[in-house]
């Protein structure tokens, strides 16, 4: 597997039945196609639908809050943007799964803007982050090798302490209270890996082989 099936892969793993999840642009659109078939998980498009399925590469009638062709699933809905925002809002998203350009030891998430260029706005992550259950962040472990996981986000912040876990090609780690410890890390790399790979202060106990791989 890649990068990014190696990241939405392991994230699929921590749905769980009856969840309402909603996936952001990029990595997080892959979550879907990853999801147990002894699981019943409903994905959630902040664009309005409920029921979202797996991406389509040839059909673009439906299309995902990422604009990128998608399915829906029998029994899914189409609604408009006031109901999407209400379920989003009101605190009815179990998880929601989101990609970043940075994120720190704190649960802080810097997501929407590089200053000084050219950005679309900053869509439905504000909400997300702040009505979702569960935050969990799909992204890469660095940007051609200059760390993302910072002690302290640099760029703009999308919201601060929201972050409940990070999935990235080489580790799972998990935000508490005490600080963001190292769970998981993917066997093509090493715990020193990790740690030379990462800004911030990872507390690390009992570290795991990534699940699912």
């Amino acid at each position: 597997m890649n990068d990014k099936e190696i990241i939405a892969s392991r994230i699929a793993l921590e749905l769980e039945d009856g969840d309402l999840v909603n996936l952001g642009i990029g990595i997080p659109t892959l979550v879907a196609n990853y999801v147990p078939s002894d699981k019943s998980v409903t994905f959630q498009a902040e664009n309005g639908i409920i029921g979202l399925g797996g991406l389509v590469e040839d059909e673009q009638e439906i299309v995902n809050a990422g604009g990128m062709g998608a399915s829906i699933l029998q029994g899914g809905a189409f609604i408009d943007s006031v109901t999407s925002f209400t379920f989003i809002r009101g605190g009815h998203i179990d998880i929601t799964v989101l990609g970043a350009l940075e994120v720190d030891q704190d649960g802080s998430l810097a997501s929407w803007i590089i200053p000084g260029k050219m950005v679309p706005g900053m869509g439905g992550a504000m909400d997300l982050v702040t009505g979702a259950k569960k935050v969990i962040i799909a992204m890469r472990h660095t940007n051609k090798g200059i760390p993302k996981i910072l002690k302290r986000c640099t760029l703009p912040l999308t919201a601060a302490h929201q972050v409940n876990m990070i999935v990235t090609e080489m580790a799972v780690m998990e935000v508490q209270k005490d600080g963001l410890h190292l769970l998981e890390v993917h066997p093509d790399y090493t715990v020193e890996d990790v740690i030379k790979a990462t800004e911030a202060e990872l507390i690390i106990e009992s570290v795991l082989p990534m699940k699912g791989v």
